[in-house]
């Protein structure tokens, strides 16, 4: 009998099928027929309904897939080795289509006779987390836990989410103790005393972390933090000034301290405060921003510090100039010293030009102030980069209108206004602009007829 060469090789559930040799012209008994691996004798239906499934689910049609598998099991004749391999795989297509009862009934059934497979524990696990069933999933990490010891922040997880606060902290403390200590469990331990209203708790926990070891940023701030919460805001600022003393050189501590310094009216010490998280290199440039904020606010009550904007911005590096500009440039605008917030927008726009709303308020007063060159320029530079953005069309079209450039206005326009959807307001300036580009090219019926169309909009109120 001529036997052609099988080569077979499944990656799936940790198990590997291995080639069989090609037997060329070779007569071999018929118990040797079938290719023999770990999974047993493996029949052709069964390698061909099980790749097909492996196909179909490698391209999305999970419906397709599970019927292969259906055909594939009954191939399998009640081999329980590829049963559990078909088992696994339904499981995770009926997962897929997020139809969790029977992909955990299936998972399930390789857990019978398989009760410690990895792969199976872990699909299982996220079946739960999707469905959000964890007081079934917390017996699940436990047994992952033998496997990798990562899973201990899961079960943490999982007892905050069931509600069960002692066992979470006691797990908690464990990590700490043998992990040190970490952001995310920092941040899950304050969410529990959040939730018990266990402030007292927390504060005891970190001020004994601080007395143990008082070099260390981060308990303070975590105190810090919880005393504000907790309404006591001179044990916070003792606790930042604290750490200062303990820690000179410590930049984030001035993330509180400008702010305790602002409320106690002590304007030196808090501008000097901000001008330390400026020049910062590893506080974060959100948290920059957002203290840049509150320094405008500050200028705002207080005009008497206008003068110490531009020194304060001139701390960024040149890459946030863009984002610290347009705050300083919204600040003037708000108090309509218009010429002076475009002098900001326009030292913002020249190093990010990707910031669309930048764009669009620096193109708007070069308008109003005539500078149509510039607004030209500008605008075309920004539709390479915004090229579906009708304002820009139409802001082309008037700085070019402005110029007397008007073919260059009208093929702006009336490229633009296809972009134009349930905006009337825009739709009538677009047809004005047109006007009046028709009205200088000398083209009266032009002109004529998108006057017409302009004078038919009612724009709403």
């Amino acid at each position: 009998m001529n036997i052609k060469s099988y080569h077979i090789f499944f990656i799936c559930f940790g198990m590997f099928l291995f080639p069989v040799q090609t037997f060329a012209q070779e007569t071999i008994p018929p118990s040797q027929e079938e290719p023999t691996d770990d999974l047993g004798n493996v029949s052709d239906a069964f390698q061909e309904n099980f790749f097909e499934a492996l196909k179909q689910k490698g391209i999305e049609n999970y419906e397709l897939a599970l019927n292969a598998l259906d055909k594939a099991e009954a191939a399998a004749k009640g081999n329980p080795i590829q049963e559990a391999v078909v088992f696994f795989e339904k499981g995770k297509n009926y997962s897929k289509l997020r139809d969790f009862e029977p992909a955990e009934e299936n998972f399930k059934k390789v857990l019978q006779t398989q009760p410690e497979r990895l792969e199976v524990l872990e699909a299982l696990y996220d079946l739960y987390y999707q469905k959000q069933d964890f007081d079934q999933a917390i017996p699940l990490v436990k047994k992952l836990i033998k496997f990798d010891e990562d899973y201990k922040e899961d079960l943490a997880n999982l007892y905050h989410r069931t509600k069960q606060y002692e066992l979470a902290l006691e797990v908690l403390d464990e990590l700490d103790d043998s992990w040190g200590e970490s952001d995310y469990r920092d941040a899950l331990r304050s969410r529990i005393y959040r939730v018990t209203g266990d402030t007292s708790g927390a504060i005891e926990q970190l001020e004994q972390k601080v007395d143990s070891n008082p070099k260390k940023e981060k308990e303070y701030l975590n105190l810090i933090y919880l005393y504000s919460e907790n309404g006591e805001t001179k044990k916070a600022f003792d606790t930042a000034k604290e750490l200062l003393k303990n820690n000179p050189k410590s930049e984030v501590v001035h993330l509180a301290l400008y702010k305790f310094y602002l409320d106690e009216g002590d304007t030196t010490n808090a501008i000097e405060s901000m001008k330390r998280v400026f020049e910062s290199t590893t506080i974060d440039k959100e948290s920059q921003f957002k203290v840049l904020g509150d320094f405008i606010k500050f200028v705002n009550t207080h005009p008497e510090q206008e003068a110490k904007l531009e020194s304060m911005i001139s701390l960024f590096s040149e890459d946030d100039n863009g984002q610290v500009f347009e705050k300083v440039g919204d600040y003037y605008l708000e108090k309509n010293r218009k010429e002076e917030a475009l002098k900001f927008y326009e030292k913002g726009i020249s190093s990010d030009q990707d910031n669309y709303s930048l764009m669009k308020n620096t193109l708007l007063l070069q308008i109003e102030f005539k500078k149509f060159n510039e607004a030209q320029k500008l605008s075309t530079d920004a539709l390479e980069v915004f090229p579906a953005q009708p304002l820009l069309y139409l802001l082309n079209g008037v700085a070019r209108n402005g110029l007397q450039d008007s073919d260059s206005a009208i093929d702006s326009l009336e490229t633009g206004i296809d972009y134009v959807f349930d905006n009337p307001a825009m739709e009538h300036d677009f047809y004005k602009q047109l006007n009046i580009a028709y009205t200088q090219k000398g083209d009266s019926t032009k002109a004529a007829q998108y006057a017409k169309k302009a004078s038919e909009i009612k724009p709403s109120n």
